[in-house]
């Protein structure tokens, strides 16, 4: 599915998987939107792709004519199994009132600010592990060695089961996100979750305890248990979203750190500025792009979407409209007004915004504790993963 055919005119004919669209997208958004505020394409499908932040709240807000059902950026063939499997999808992102109302209620409190605070020194001991292994190298690979390490054992330990697994985790769920234009290894990470995920499923009926795979199991809706798939849908949303996202935005923020030293310095010598840097890194640097889809026939400021068509949801590109932030393209740690929409908006905004939160501000007080200086490896290769989730997938760094 992957594209060849070169972008000549992207109000028109952009693409998402473009290279140099994937590695810096923020002058092609800045153009768009200047000039072009809601682009479109035929690639994969006939797609429209909104750049300004109030467009995108719109959108958000709009569930009678923007579905969730489809939510993934690149469209996936046809899957007749998979759908047997998981006829409702990955609730509740994937699914629409009704039952995104009560999927997302179930998950929540495993997201709380209580909840989340129980699973920080868990995320501390794992931060120290990964930086002991690379702290007398002097040089490491800031997003494979560290960043893409923490939130899926993190993600493990809520699910209950083995850390010694988060490597296959790791490897599914980067079949599933990464490598959308290869539908045999979409398909493959997709069916090696839900046959790990079922096994799992059966183990806890006979075993249960006192982790999510249990707890789904044993709650009851309006007076009747939930339908296995829609625990598998839970788990496997759990899984992937619980993932890719955190470490795209880990690995994000220590690039900037790494290539912006006086933001670095400023982090070690002033914690009062951690909770406004936190977010204002969770702005520039917002991983995730989530898909709606047309549900009929409707004119949205002069673009006619037709049923079927997909809206890209390009919260990182709202993030930088200079009508809701001054001088967006700037990291300012200290930025107070920050109304930013790095974990979507409305009623799919993400349940687990607390965890994800936590874990970046975490994962990067641990670093800047062991290893306060370090800068990029000169003749270094980074390399970005784009899509629907836009993060660092090598990123070489060294220290004294």
């Amino acid at each position: 599915m992957a594209s060849t055919r070169p972008v000549t005119e992207w109000a028109t004919d952009f693409d998402v998987l473009d290279a140099k669209y994937v590695e810096c997208p923020f002058e092609f958004w800045d153009d768009l939107r200047r000039d072009c505020p809601i682009a479109h394409t035929e690639r994969r499908g006939s797609s429209w792709l909104p750049l300004r932040y109030e467009d995108v709240m719109a959108i958000a807000h709009d569930v009678e004519n923007f579905s969730s059902r489809e939510v993934s950026v690149i469209p996936f063939e046809d899957d007749e199994a998979g759908d047997a499997v998981l006829p409702y999808g990955l609730p509740p992102i994937s699914a629409d009132p009704p039952l995104h109302t009560w999927t997302r209620r179930l998950l929540l409190p495993w997201f709380s600010h209580r909840r989340v605070a129980g699973y920080e020194s868990l995320t501390r001991e794992l931060c120290r592990d990964r930086i002991g292994r690379v702290l007398d190298r002097g040089r490491a690979d800031a997003a494979a060695e560290y960043a893409q390490q923490i939130p899926v054992r993190v993600i493990a330990h809520i699910l209950g089961v083995p850390a010694e697994l988060a490597d296959t985790f790791t490897g599914w769920v980067r079949d599933v996100l990464e490598f959308a234009s290869d539908q045999e290894r979409v398909r493959h990470g997709m069916e090696e979750l839900i046959i790990y995920f079922l096994g799992e499923i059966e183990r806890r009926r006979e075993h249960p305890g006192t982790d999510f795979l249990s707890e789904m199991l044993a709650a009851e809706v309006d007076g009747a248990p939930i339908e296995q798939s829609v625990v598998l849908g839970l788990a496997a949303l759990v899984l992937i979203a619980g993932i890719d996202t955190t470490w795209s935005a880990i690995g994000s923020s220590l690039w900037h750190l790494a290539t912006h030293p006086e933001d670095r310095e400023r982090l070690v010598r002033d914690p009062e500025v951690w909770p406004l840097a936190i977010e204002e890194l969770l702005r520039a640097y917002s991983p995730v792009t989530m898909a709606r889809l047309v549900s009929t026939d409707v004119e949205y400021k002069g673009c006619e979407m037709k049923r079927g068509d997909k809206v890209l949801m390009s919260f990182p590109a709202a993030n930088r409209d200079p009508e809701v932030f001054e001088d967006p393209g700037r990291v300012v740690l200290d930025r107070a007004r920050n109304r930013h929409v790095a974990f979507g908006a409305g009623i799919h905004r993400c349940a687990g915004s607390n965890l994800a939160r936590m874990e970046l501000r975490v994962a990067l007080e641990e670093w800047l504790e062991a290893i306060p200086e370090f800068h990029l490896v000169p003749g270094g290769e980074v390399t970005w993963a784009g899509g629907q989730v836009r993060g660092p997938r090598l990123l070489p760094v060294e220290f004294p």
